[in-house]
């Protein structure tokens, strides 16, 4: 192999990086075995791991990600839990949920009690022990991880964030544009989008006419918003 070709045994070997194809994985879960990413080939998913069961700030997440299951189906998004806790924690701790808190889990999660879709992951971080950190994986329709979020033991996710972000993912894929932090909520800018900055001469000289035609706001060449 020469110095400038690639490894991809090593590659996939380690930490799944945004923009690689998630790791090809079997795992089992409260609804069966399941095959990652191939039995949601042409859906979004979302995977978050939490550190355990029977803990009361993941099952906090839990209940809130269910509360917001349908927001994320009409994303075309499906939802995935994993931890370390093997299948009949995992059901009786939904059960518990169900009773005490009138939620009924009706989700996948995984039972990772080998560690090894965590480790394949990254979601066991030294100094946490074997528990798995909050982690966040969007993954898209071709299998391609687009973000990774990842929070302490200590502090419960902010599942708008999780739907805003995958919004977004979904909405810069089909427009072709960027968006402003915050979107679509951005406090000088609003819902506006973006227009990637030219990447020659000849195109930001052209992005100020464009602006002018297409009414865009362009405040200069390389920065240029447009309502979606």
């Amino acid at each position: 192999m020469s110095d400038t070709e690639v490894d991809d045994t090593d590659k996939s070997a380690g930490m799944p990086l945004l923009g690689d194809r998630f790791p090809d994985l079997e795992v089992e879960t409260t609804h069966g075995t399941k095959s990652l990413p191939d039995d949601y080939e042409g859906e979004w998913f979302v995977l978050f791991s939490h550190p355990g069961d029977f803990t009361p700030v993941c099952t906090t997440e839990f209940v809130s990600f269910e509360q917001r299951r349908e927001e994320f189906a009409d994303l075309d998004a499906k939802l995935i839990g994993l931890s370390v806790d093997r299948v009949h924690s995992h059901i009786k701790w939904t059960e518990w949920i169900d009773e005490e808190l009138d939620e009924d889990i009706g989700f996948p999660i995984i039972a990772d009690e080998s560690g090894d879709v965590a480790e394949a992951l990254g979601m066991i971080h030294p100094g946490q022990g074997t528990a798995t950190v909050r982690s966040v994986f969007i993954v898209d329709p071709e299998g391609k991880l687009r973000l990774i979020l990842y929070y302490p033991m200590e502090i419960g996710r902010d599942i708008d964030e999780v739907l805003r972000s995958l919004e977004a993912l979904q909405t810069s894929d089909e427009e072709g544009v960027a968006l402003p932090a915050d979107w679509p909520e951005n406090e000088n800018f609003g819902d506006k989008a973006l227009l990637s900055p030219p990447s020659n001469v000849a195109d930001a000289e052209a992005r100020l006419e464009e602006a002018e035609e297409e009414d865009y706001d362009a405040y200069d060449w390389w920065f240029t918003l447009k309502d979606l």
